[in-house]
């Protein structure tokens, strides 16, 4: 094996191109455990650490630790599954936020911060496999499909999400049978239903998806460029023996299909769109950034104008379905437009959430309702689009851990949001918050996804 051969995936199974729809059935039955469990965290986290911290100023640290937390999961769940395959690396990450889950729990009922705090940062290093299972997705489908694939994974975790929010009040009832506080009732429902994701993920993911694509790869070579996305490349020319020709801009590079190094007409060593790669990550960090910010300080701003812990939990819950119900459209957009189009309109749509989240008067429902609903489509439109250029781009050899080093940008920017947000609130309000956070995206995604980006499809 030379130093650009893949990692082998360690697996018993009889991998095949063409897994059947057993693998998808099972991603799709652990991303709604998941997504139950991850909402937890979106919905309570930070009235929670305002009840135990007693300042509004620090209602956002809970986000910072959690997606603070996510970027250390991220990198290790992408360089697990690098090396071990999809199974055992999904498998790690809802271990863990189980055991995060149960921590929040023990904390908060013991009134002990530093446990608290400790186990927001564990959950969150779990909780970001929600995200990385996309990718998996990807690999289990031909590079035509690949982008309505990648949907389909995050459209699951909506069943599961937005169940979650509407279940604060029972769950909250359930803890305080039990002597509990009554904000941990959805750390609890996280924690068993993380603990069946990992169990399911564990019993029948089968082939790996990881295995299923260098398969592939291996039988296919890397697919040709697409003429469907609107700046669509030249169709490549005939490879060399064992090559496989991809466009990448000013100069083309022959792809090792065994490999996934590459080579410049002239036999050099390339590489494959690193730019793509860049521009993927920028897109998507940014919509994090933004999503993040306002989305944590929003049950806050309700409270403080009158609203229930369960009314600020049904508008979190249309955001979380906004996220991630229009997936599947979202990936069908991509494959047919080209991501950078698709991404010009994530900015447009965040920049219409910011503004409305922040002159909307704040007593009534149907304001940060709809505005969220519009935050979470923006978001969902940035992730997809951003996940094909990062998809495109990423070597074979190094995928998982590139696309791990990419969400651990997008975590990173969580914390950050995360963190701002509280002290952006208390310092200027969170009219100035959301507003400022749309402008940021509208001023950021559509420059940097026509510049860098590429029209073609995800695959």
């Amino acid at each position: 094996m030379t130093a650009a051969d893949p990692a082998p995936v360690r697996t018993r199974d009889t991998v095949s191109a063409a897994p059947g729809r057993r693998p998808m059935t099972v991603l799709v039955v652990s991303q709604a455990l998941g997504g139950a469990g991850m909402a937890a965290g979106m919905t309570v986290g930070a009235l929670l650490a305002e009840d135990l911290l007693g300042s509004t100023g620090l209602a956002g640290l809970p986000a910072a630790l959690y997606t603070g937390g996510a970027a250390v999961g991220a990198m290790t769940v992408g360089r697990v599954s690098q090396h071990r395959g999809r199974r055992p690396g999904l498998a790690l990450g809802h271990g863990a936020a189980a055991l995060g889950s149960v921590g929040v729990v023990a904390g908060a009922a013991a009134g002990w911060t530093a446990l608290l705090l400790t186990a927001l940062f564990v959950y969150g290093a779990g909780s970001v496999t929600g995200l990385l299972a996309r990718y998996a997705g990807a690999d289990l489908a031909p590079p035509e499909r690949r982008g309505r694939a990648t949907g389909t994974v995050l459209l699951a975790t909506t069943l599961g999400a937005v169940a979650g929010p509407n279940l604060v009040g029972p769950t909250g009832a359930v803890a305080a049978a039990y002597g509990l506080p009554r904000l941990t009732g959805p750390f609890l429902l996280a924690a068993v239903a993380y603990t069946a994701a990992c169990l399911v993920l564990l019993l029948w993911l089968r082939p790996d998806p990881m295995a299923v694509a260098r398969a592939r790869a291996a039988a296919t070579g890397p697919a040709p460029p697409s003429d469907r996305g609107p700046a669509a490349k030249k169709a490549a020319t005939v490879p060399g023996p064992g090559q496989a020709r991809v466009a990448t801009g000013p100069e083309e590079t022959d792809t090792d299909t065994d490999t996934g190094a590459s080579r410049t007409p002239n036999g050099r060593p390339g590489r494959r769109r690193p730019s793509g790669v860049v521009t993927g990550a920028t897109v998507t960090i940014s919509a994090q950034l933004v999503m993040i910010a306002v989305m944590t300080m929003t049950p806050v701003h309700m409270a403080a104008h009158g609203h229930s812990t369960q009314a600020a939990g049904t508008v979190i819950a249309l955001h979380v379905g906004a996220m991630f119900l229009p997936s599947r459209l979202s990936g069908s957009l991509v494959d047919r437009l080209g991501a950078p189009p698709v991404a010009v309109a994530s900015g447009v749509v965040l920049l219409m959430a910011g503004v409305l989240a922040g002159v909307l008067p704040p007593q009534g429902f149907a304001g940060p309702a709809f505005a969220l609903v519009l935050l979470g489509i923006g978001w969902n439109l940035a992730l997809v689009s951003g996940s094909a250029m990062v998809t495109e781009a990423a070597p074979p050899a190094t995928a998982a851990a590139v696309q791990g080093q990419v969400d651990v940008g997008m975590s990173l920017a969580g914390a950050t949001g995360g963190m701002v947000s509280g002290l952006t609130v208390a310092g200027a309000g969170y009219p100035l918050l959301a507003v400022a956070g749309g402008v940021l995206a509208v001023a950021v995604i559509p420059a940097v996804a026509l510049r860098g980006g590429t029209g073609r499809p995800l695959a």
